[in-house]
């Protein structure tokens, strides 16, 4: 604020400068020049850095699944994070991945969960404090699925089949750890059709229904029970597994104060050791966080730029 005051306190002397010399054009000009300037930095300070302090915390969460059904599973989760802060934590989602990343990009939540491409994409505007643990494990490996009955017993037999990816080419899981494995087993995009369901768990139930030849997901797709309860799982199979990596991210804006970030990386981690907690976890069909760090998502970025050389990835 200092330099707006300095720059207001600047225009007054212009201005009575330029009415003692009976309103000097290069003075005059000089004069407006300054206030379009001050005008710029006023209009800039009027951004906020960060809500206010007594401000709802809006969390994000990501369309891993459909929007009534997310809002079901993490509701409990704001509402703890609301009593335990002393703020109101607002539980916000998305139609589809899209819609879901333009508020990543304009920074509309404090607390946002994501996948692990959301994350690197966004590291310059967020800071990872967090990441899921499901059935037991904080790591997660991208798979390719066939039917059992479908004769398809290598990755290199899908060339000029059709596979269909969950979400859309921003999965982590559903898309860049599957295309991964094809180009290790020496398949182009172009070897193969690609086909997009709505989200993760649709692309496996549209390959369980004979619609494409195999799905990308990840491994652990074929276990959650929004899957279970729509197909029989014991018909599909892995057919190919990526290296096991660390699983979904959980971050806040990084003009968020260190201490309050460190809170509620506290109050996450710490969930799995209380009562209510783990409900609350079983809620979400998790089953704990671990705390996370920037370095721990380089195995991810490393991965995205051999399926995305073209992306830029910033730190």
């Amino acid at each position: 604020m200092t330099d707006v005051t300095n720059g207001v306190a600047a225009v007054r002397r212009l201005r009575s400068d330029e009415h003692c010399a009976g309103g000097d054009p290069v003075r005059r000009r000089v004069v407006l020049g300054l206030l379009a300037t001050l005008g710029l930095t006023l209009a800039e300070q009027s951004i906020p850095a960060a809500r206010a302090a007594d401000a709802p915390l809006v969390m994000g969460i990501f369309p891993r699944r459909q929007a009534t059904l997310t809002t079901e599973l993490y509701a409990p989760l704001a509402a703890y994070l609301t009593r335990e802060l002393g703020r109101e934590v607002r539980l916000v989602t998305a139609k589809d991945f899209d819609a879901f990343w333009d508020g990543v990009e304009q920074r509309r939540f404090d607390i946002v969960h994501y996948n692990q491409f959301h994350y690197v994409r966004s590291a310059d505007k967020y800071r990872v404090i967090a990441h899921n643990e499901e059935f037991g494990t904080g790591t997660v490996a991208g798979a390719l699925y066939v039917r059992k009955d479908s004769g398809i017993n290598s990755i290199a037999q899908l060339r000029g089949r059709k596979i269909v990816f969950g979400g859309g080419t921003d999965a982590m899981m559903s898309y860049i750890l599957p295309s991964y494995l094809l180009l290790q087993a020496g398949l182009q995009p172009a070897d193969y059709e690609t086909v997009f369901s709505k989200n993760p768990p649709n692309s496996l139930i549209s390959l369980y229904h004979g619609q494409a030849d195999a799905s990308g997901a990840g491994d652990i797709l074929i276990d959650l029970p929004v899957v279970r309860d729509a197909m029989d799982t014991s018909t599909v199979t892995h057919l190919g597994m990526t290296e096991r990596v660390l699983h979904l991210p959980w971050a806040v804006r990084k003009d968020m104060p260190q201490a309050l970030g460190a809170r509620i990386q506290t109050l996450l981690v710490g969930l799995q050791a209380r009562e209510d907690g783990r409900a609350i976890l079983a809620r979400a069909e998790m089953t704990g966080f671990g705390a996370a760090r920037d370095a721990d998502y380089d195995p991810h970025r490393r991965i995205i730029h051999k399926v995305m050389p073209a992306i830029d990835i910033p730190r």
